[in-house]
């Protein structure tokens, strides 16, 4: 069983920048590719990135990349992203996940999911 926990949502300008956490429980986080994904309201929830167990390879949603950074501290069992130059579209409840098998941009492939945590950014 695998628990996890978001942090370092909240509101920003346009432009600006925030770093959102997800720490994970358990002695097997390394195991695990990491994504996370966000839903807007009234939207379904989406891909925005995925990193691979050991953190050599990650993936991004066209709408991130060269914004966002998805990179993990397996020794603090944490999964992180740096989000820059954010946009009003950015703006979503962010979620991450664990996957035991590989990075997917279906939500139906995680094996667990956190509680989220939200990001509003104004214009």
């Amino acid at each position: 069983q695998v628990q996890l926990v978001e942090s370092g949502g909240g509101l920003v300008q346009a432009g600006g920048s925030l770093r959102l956490s997800c720490t994970a429980s358990g002695r097997t986080f390394s195991m695990y590719a990491m994504s996370w994904f966000r839903q807007a309201p009234g939207k379904e929830r989406e891909f925005v990135a995925g990193i691979s167990w050991s953190g050599d390879n990650s993936y991004y949603a066209d709408s991130v990349k060269g914004r966002f950074t998805i990179s993990r501290d397996n020794a603090k069992n944490t999964v992180y992203l740096q989000m820059n130059s954010l946009k009003p579209e950015d703006t979503a409840i962010y979620y991450c996940a664990a996957n035991r098998r590989s990075i997917t941009v279906y939500t139906a492939s995680y094996d667990y999911w956190g509680q989220g945590t939200e990001v509003t950014v104004s214009s």
